[in-house]
C-alpha cells in the first residue's frame, strides 16, 4: 500500500446559513464521496442539508487491497481479510489518518473549532473514523460507526489503556442485526472493548438489517448530531 496515496476528492454539502460545526462521512471499502451522498439523501428522502452544520463526503484513493488478491480499489486503507482475528495494516493506516487529519486541520484554520467537529463513517469509514477520533484527533466533539468494527488486539485499545483522557469522545454505533459481512457480534465486541476502556459508547442494533444504511438509522443519527453540535 502506497504511503503517498492521497484523497481523490471530497462531496461538500455547505451550511444554509452560519456554518458553526462540521461533520465528516467516510464511506465503505469500494465506495465513494458521490455514492454515500446519494444513499444518505435517498434514505433521507431529501438533500441532507443542515443551517449550521457542513457535511463533508470524502472519497479514499484507488490503492492495491489484499483481500480482492491485490485489485486495484477505493480503501481508506489495507488489510489482510475481512476478519476481526487477523492484526490491523498499521502503516496504511496510520498513513491515512495523516492524510485525513490535514482535511480537518483545516476545518480548524478556517475558524470550527474540534470541539464543533464529528467524525463518522459506514463499514470501512467508521473503522476509520474510530482511529481519528481516539488516535489522532483526539478533541473531536463525537464520534460514529455504521455497520463497523475493530480487529482484536487493535492499536486504538492499546492507545486508550496509555492515554485514558482520549477515550471521552462519545460514539453512537449502528449495525444491523443480519449482517452477513460484519457480523453484529464483530461490533458488540468492539463496543465492549471501548466501553471498557472508558469510551461513552451507545450500541444501537438495527432489526433485520443487512450491511446497508436504513432510513430509521439516518434519522436517529441526525437527532444525535443535532443534540452534539446544536445550532448557535
Amino acid at each position: 500500500m502506497a504511503a503517498i496515496a492521497r484523497i481523490s476528492q471530497t462531496n461538500i454539502v455547505q451550511a444554509t446559513r452560519k456554518h458553526t460545526a462540521t461533520v465528516f462521512f467516510f464511506h465503505g471499502s469500494g465506495g465513494t464521496a458521490e455514492d454515500l451522498k446519494a444513499w444518505v439523501d435517498l434514505l433521507n428522502r431529501g438533500k441532507l442539508q443542515f443551517p449550521h452544520i457542513k457535511l463533508i463526503y470524502p472519497s479514499a484513493p484507488s490503492q492495491p487491497y489484499t483481500p480482492i488478491n491485490g485489485m486495484m480499489q477505493n480503501v481508506w486503507f489495507d488489510r489482510i481479510s475481512i476478519s476481526n482475528e487477523v492484526p490491523e495494516h498499521i502503516e496504511s493506516l496510520n498513513s491515512m489518518c495523516q492524510n485525513v487529519s490535514a482535511l480537518i486541520d483545516r476545518e480548524v484554520a478556517d475558524g470550527i473549532p474540534f470541539s464543533r467537529i464529528i467524525l463518522g463513517g459506514f463499514s470501512m469509514g467508521g473503522c476509520l473514523a474510530l482511529h481519528l477520533a481516539y488516535r489522532y484527533r483526539t478533541a473531536v466533539a463525537g464520534c460514529f460507526t455504521m455497520s463497523s468494527f475493530l480487529n482484536k488486539g487493535s492499536i486504538i485499545y492499546e492507545h486508550l489503556k496509555n492515554n485514558p483522557e482520549h477515550g471521552k469522545i462519545p460514539l453512537v454505533q449502528y449495525h444491523g442485526t443480519v449482517d452477513t459481512l460484519v457480523p453484529i457480534e464483530w461490533g458488540e465486541e468492539s463496543a465492549k472493548n471501548l466501553k471498557d476502556l472508558g469510551v461513552n459508547v451507545r450500541f444501537m442494533p438495527l432489526q433485520n438489517t443487512e450491511h446497508e444504511l436504513n432510513r430509521a438509522e439516518i434519522h436517529t443519527w441526525k437527532d444525535w448530531l443535532l443534540d452534539i453540535l446544536p445550532d448557535k
